[in-house]
């Protein structure tokens, strides 16, 4: 905790910290905009069979042009149960005899149908080219739709194993290079993808460079900039992804062919790539690992920049070794990921974020990626999600400096879980409830993620931060690849995969109450500082009685 008192030393949210956050929340707002992305390029525009006597010009049996298309299609294709047209099967043959039905039912032999074996014809005002009518995935493999995202979600999931304890091991600002060019590259091969399994493969690696970038930007975030300023930093990741969404909407409405659109989206992270160069390494976690000469010369730069020159030539190596004794006694000792679960307080903080975490990444994603289930324009949802989530940040940030960390998840997670549940209730007939009920739901869900990552960084020490990140990723980030496969259960009830992305939400909430409170409390640097916390406020609750007893 020592650190603390250098950091104001040189600026706690100086010209340095607000160049460094504006590269990581930049960067942030890009990356989440390819969780999502899957909405506009694996959307599923309205389809039905392709049959001859419409869609083949040279069949001339509607030559005289006396039939519409209405009477074409009644001949052509069956109505499902819901009284529209099938989207997955056609008459065998042309039923003429329906034309002279009037609205009656016939009392002929049901024809016989069959599926669509010459292919699909699809709407195309929305989307000219998606990753469905690409490859046809709809009807009996309709299920392939899912597992694109389960690829992207299941790297996601081994990306967080890998990254674990490479920051802790290597340093923030090296892994999170790796992992930008990494999903630079692949993201940017996805858009020139020749068949299906080179895609899902494709997506599956750069699914796992996105966990890295956002633990490893958060970090370079936090660990330089003061305590009292971590909940606005909270609000401008929040602001930064839906100002990205809100752009990527806009960017799939120009771009109606999925390839251009995976491209512009891409290409732009070399140019973050190249931004790297100027990135300045925690100096806090240098110094936690014995590394006191470069963290020093870290905090040197930091304070030039911030204009405090004379602060900075005040900073010597004894004063660093002063201020950090304990941390620095400690840093000579190697930390193994074991020992998260050898303190009992760490081990508990552990089981109980990564049980939160599972259940809520479930939640989060399982909205996020079937945004199109919920309605018929996905480019207007996610703009509505996007532009309210500023507005929800806004006042998050008052709630949360106010209210703290665990009361503020204790009302916004449940309060998004009964969104999600009225949005699956609500009949399609009421397409405007059922979207406002949608995008409330979506724009909480930024603010529930940020302040649920700002509680886990401020429960877990520096020398062991983004290993417990890992490790909470490990077993939480299972309900990455588990979110798309609730939606299989669609067919059987429409209303039950949003029966479990709302309940996860709303039980996520209640167990913040088994937390410890963080609000205006510096980070802790090693497990000494968790562990004397802990024994203080055992202390406090044991003195407090003996308190109010002297007093008569």
């Amino acid at each position: 905790m020592a650190f603390q008192e250098l950091l104001n030393q040189v600026g706690g949210l100086g010209r340095f910290q607000i160049l460094q956050i504006a590269f990581a929340l930049s960067l942030y707002g890009l990356i989440s905009s390819h969780i999502i992305m899957e909405n506009f390029t694996a959307a599923i525009p309205s389809h039905r069979c392709w049959v001859p006597i419409l869609d083949n010009d040279t069949v001339s049996d509607n030559d005289s042009r006396i039939l519409s298309q209405d009477d074409l299609l009644k001949i052509s294709i069956p109505l499902d149960s819901n009284l529209r047209l099938d989207k997955c099967r056609r008459f065998a043959q042309p039923q003429w005899h329906l034309l002279h039905l009037n609205g009656t039912f016939s009392s002929v032999t049901e024809p016989n149908t069959e599926p669509c074996v010459d292919g699909w014809v699809y709407d195309r005002s929305n989307f000219l080219s998606t990753t469905v009518t690409e490859w046809n995935l709809v009807c009996e493999s309709q299920i392939l739709n899912s597992v694109t995202k389960f690829s992207f979600m299941i790297g996601l999931f081994i990306g967080g194993i890998i990254c674990g304890h490479l920051p802790d091991r290597f340093g923030r600002k090296l892994i999170l290079i790796c992992a930008l060019l990494q999903i630079a590259i692949i993201e940017t091969c996805v858009a020139f993808a020749p068949t299906f399994l080179i895609y899902c493969l494709l997506r599956f690696l750069a699914g796992m460079s996105v966990e890295p970038i956002f633990v490893n930007s958060n970090l370079l975030m936090f660990e330089w900039t003061s305590t009292k300023f971590l909940s606005m930093v909270v609000v401008l990741s929040i602001c930064a992804t839906a100002i990205a969404n809100m752009i990527l909407t806009g960017l799939a409405f120009f771009f109606q062919n999925w390839h251009h659109l995976q491209l512009v989206m891409s290409v732009p992270l070399f140019f973050f790539l190249i931004l790297t160069r100027w990135l300045s390494e925690s100096a806090r976690w240098l110094i936690v690992t014995n590394k006191p000469e470069k963290g020093l010369k870290e905090l040197k730069k930091v304070a030039r920049i911030n204009g405090m020159k004379d602060s900075g030539d005040t900073l010597t190596m004894e004063v660093v070794r002063t201020s950090m004794k304990k941390e620095l006694e400690a840093a000579k000792t190697k930390h193994s990921p074991r020992e998260l679960f050898h303190t009992p307080i760490l081990r508990k903080r552990i089981c109980l974020l990564s049980f939160m975490r599972h259940l809520f990444t479930l939640s989060i994603f399982g909205l996020a990626i079937h945004l199109q289930h919920l309605t018929a324009n996905v480019i207007l949802l996610q703009f509505l999600i996007s532009a309210a989530s500023i507005l929800v940040s806004i006042v998050g940030h008052l709630v949360l400096n106010h209210m703290g960390r665990r009361i503020t998840q204790l009302v916004i997670m449940p309060l998004r879980g009964i969104f999600i549940l009225s949005a699956a209730f609500i009949p399609q007939e009421m397409q405007i409830l059922r979207t406002v009920m949608a995008t409330l739901a979506g724009a909480i869900s930024p603010l529930c993620l940020s302040v649920g990552r700002l509680h886990t960084n401020e429960l877990l020490p520096t020398t062991l931060r983004a290993t417990g990140m890992g490790v909470i990723g490990m077993f939480g980030n299972t309900g990455l690849f588990l979110s798309p496969l609730f939606m299989m259960l669609a067919p059987y009830s429409a209303i039950l995969p949003w029966i479990f992305y709302g309940g996860f939400s709303i039980l996520t909430g209640f167990s913040v109450l088994f937390l410890p409170e963080t609000k205006n409390k510096p980070l802790p640097d090693s497990i000494h500082d968790i562990t004397n916390d802990w024994k203080e406020s055992r202390q406090a609750k044991k003195e407090d009685p003996i308190i109010k007893v002297t007093m008569f």
